[in-house]
């Protein structure tokens, strides 16, 4: 039976330059210390180095981090014509440990979503994005390894939302917010059959990358990407952009009124969720960013007061 390697401890700059030093030689010939590297400070499942001005290094912690690396390799040659967006290319990719895989990227330029909002042009490229991912072929990327997830059900994320929210303090979130998600709507907005699609799966303002006039020139991170609900997609750019630009991006996108309201919903219900238990003490994620995560997906928008579901599904064009 093979063993996974036990979790591994950050490697050191020392040893982060020296593996750079040998992936540029024939980039960055010129003799001395090699390129600056810095930690790039998040935790997740790779050690990520800014590596001078032009390149990331990720590597993985674990063997499984190593596999969804290298279908994520794979998965970006398939959408990089699609997508409209950027998204890195590998200049060197190998094993920085037993068992343990590497990627040297290019850095696409910008700053994260989270430095710097999206304008409204910005939001023409999530729906670019968007339509992008439909048109990506199911089949292929499942050839690839990426995965097929089951739609989360919102009833029983409701539930366990409206738990979350009895421990918050009042100060940061009032249940009552809950009153236009009764059961009976949870129920209608279920995701439909037949409406599987390529989806990023964490879209995070960290995940954008964002140009100075608000532009949406790249998306990272590709490991956690699957087939399955795209009303996913719309979750996570409410919580990255916020509700109203998510849902004029979906709009923008051909997404009708029922998949909007369902991915609105789930952010909701996601934020709720991951800041009570933050405050319990069971994710390492900074407090302010989890508020300003649930105050994105919390932003009023026209829809969710005008919309009559009761026509029947319509889940995308």
């Amino acid at each position: 039976m093979t063993q996974t390697p036990a979790p591994t401890q950050p490697p050191t700059p020392d040893i982060v330059r020296r593996l750079v030093r040998s992936l540029l030689a024939d980039h960055d010939a010129a003799p001395g210390p090699g390129p600056d590297v810095r930690p790039v400070g998040e935790e997740g499942e790779h050690f990520t180095w800014w590596v001078g001005r032009r390149h990331v290094l990720r590597l993985a912690r674990d063997r499984d981090a190593s596999l969804r690396q290298r279908r994520e390799l794979r998965l970006r040659d398939l959408i990089r014509p699609l997508i409209g967006v950027a998204v890195p290319v590998s200049v060197a990719r190998g094993e920085w440990a037993s068992g343990l895989h590497y990627t040297l990227d290019t850095l696409v330029p910008g700053v994260s979503g989270e430095e710097q909002d999206v304008s409204a042009l910005g939001e023409a490229d999530l729906a670019g994005l968007l339509t992008g991912l439909r048109e990506v072929p199911v089949r292929q990327a499942e050839t690839l390894g990426v995965p097929r997830i089951p739609p989360r059900s919102l009833e029983t994320l409701r539930s366990a939302a409206l738990r979350a929210a009895e421990r918050l303090p009042v100060e940061e979130f009032d249940p009552a917010g809950f009153t236009q998600l009764a059961a009976p709507a949870a129920v209608q907005l279920g995701a439909q059959t037949g409406a599987a699609f390529l989806v990023h799966h964490a879209l995070k303002g960290e995940h954008l990358v964002v140009s100075p006039d608000g532009r949406v020139r790249g998306v990272l991170d590709w490991t956690d990407a699957a087939i399955g609900d795209p009303a996913e997609d719309i979750a996570g750019l409410a919580v990255a952009v916020g509700a109203p630009a998510a849902v004029r991006a979906a709009t923008l996108a051909g997404y009708s009124a029922r998949p909007c309201l369902r991915g609105l919903w789930l952010s909701r219900c996601d934020t709720v969720i991951r800041l009570a238990d933050r405050l319990r003490g069971r994710d390492g994620t900074p407090v302010p960013l989890l508020e300003a995560q649930l105050r994105r997906a919390w932003e009023s928008i026209l829809l969710e007061r005008v919309t009559d579901l009761r026509d029947g599904p319509d889940e995308a064009p």
